[in-house]
């Protein structure tokens, strides 16, 4: 796993899976260039929509899936996504 391309949150919520294989965390992939497609279909092996023209994906991936995309040459970084709760209504 190559770690400089995970953020810090990413990076600590690995820690905390039990089952590698489980696809249990929201990440932002965030590819440089656009994905052609050898890199397309990696990704969508992995389960990710991929949309063409776009280089920013989301996806729930499990701890290898992520292992396995940071060590791609075209992807820039990972980024897990922070859960949102409802503005407070004054």
């Amino acid at each position: 796993m190559n770690y400089q391309k995970l953020d810090a949150a990413l990076a600590m919520a690995l820690n905390d899976v039990q089952n590698p294989e489980e696809r249990c965390l929201v990440v932002f992939i965030h590819t440089e260039p656009v994905p052609d497609a050898i890199a397309t279909a990696f990704l969508e092996s992995l389960g990710v929509r991929v949309t063409s023209g776009r280089d920013i994906f989301t996806a729930t991936l499990s701890v290898n899936a992520i292992s396995e995309l940071s060590d791609q040459p075209w992807v820039q970084y990972l980024k897990l996504s922070q859960r949102l709760r409802p503005l407070e209504r004054r």
